[in-house]
């Protein structure tokens, strides 16, 4: 059954207008009168609906069911990404909504190569949005990663945080599956370097604010490859349930 983020106020009963985007998705797939979609709002659980109406500029849906399902992690991971270059955000963001990071925390380090102006951090902002919601609605999770405002490296390890920090070196001597399979689950941040890594002055940093400098392994990863291969080690390593 098709499944599609619906940002408005969800009711069983009701009889909604769909949003624009997924009236366009129920057009292209040819959906008619009486089919069912899956509708999901970002707050817990989803609906399943019947479509009521279907034009060239709107659609319609009638609410029927609610299910409490979800599909998120028993711990909650942020991964904290200085900026790549080209579209490799894109994949990384998608990739990580899969996996079931629960939030992204932009970041520009001292290597990073890509720098963004107030108005091109807005369009990306829109734009890395949209790719969070697809990935929810692919992968099948009812509530949305939070897209964090992009930071300077030194403003957010300089924050106060909940959860325990690591960043990820080829410097560090104890590794990230080592420390993973010693620890119980627990809400972790991630800190990914750009291209070619922090500098040793940002890691010496990191560390003087307290954040864990661990090694995923003895092959030098890529910067889209490291967080994605922590959060898989970690959901292999602690379990999903």
């Amino acid at each position: 059954m098709p499944r599609f983020f619906d940002p408005q106020s969800l009711q069983v009963g009701a009889i909604i207008s769909l949003p624009d985007h997924v009236a366009h998705h129920v057009r292209v797939l040819r959906m008619a009168h009486g089919d069912n979609i899956t509708l999901f709002n970002g707050e817990g659980g989803e609906y399943t609906a019947t479509l009521t109406e279907i034009d060239k500029k709107r659609a319609s849906a009638e609410i029927k069911t609610f299910s409490p399902r979800e599909a998120e992690l028993p711990y909650a991971i942020k991964l904290a990404q200085a900026l790549p270059e080209a579209s490799k955000m894109d994949w990384i963001i998608e990739k990580a909504v899969e996996l079931g990071v629960t939030a992204i925390q932009p970041l520009t380090a001292q290597r990073c190569v890509v720098r963004l102006s107030a108005e091109r951090a807005e369009k990306k902002a829109a734009h890395w949005q949209g790719i969070i919601v697809a990935a929810s609605e692919q992968s099948g999770r009812n509530r949305l990663a939070h897209l964090a405002e992009p930071l300077d490296f030194h403003q957010w390890v300089g924050q106060q945080d909940l959860h325990t920090r690591i960043l990820l070196t080829p410097r560090a001597e104890q590794s990230f599956s080592d420390w993973a399979r010693h620890h119980s689950p627990q809400s972790v941040s991630l800190l990914i370097g750009p291209e070619g890594g922090f500098t040793k002055q940002e890691e010496d940093a990191a560390r003087a604010q307290g954040v864990l400098a661990l090694s995923i392994g003895q092959r030098v990863l890529r910067t889209e490859t490291a967080g994605l291969a922590a959060v898989s080690a970690m959901n292999a390593i602690w379990g999903e349930m």
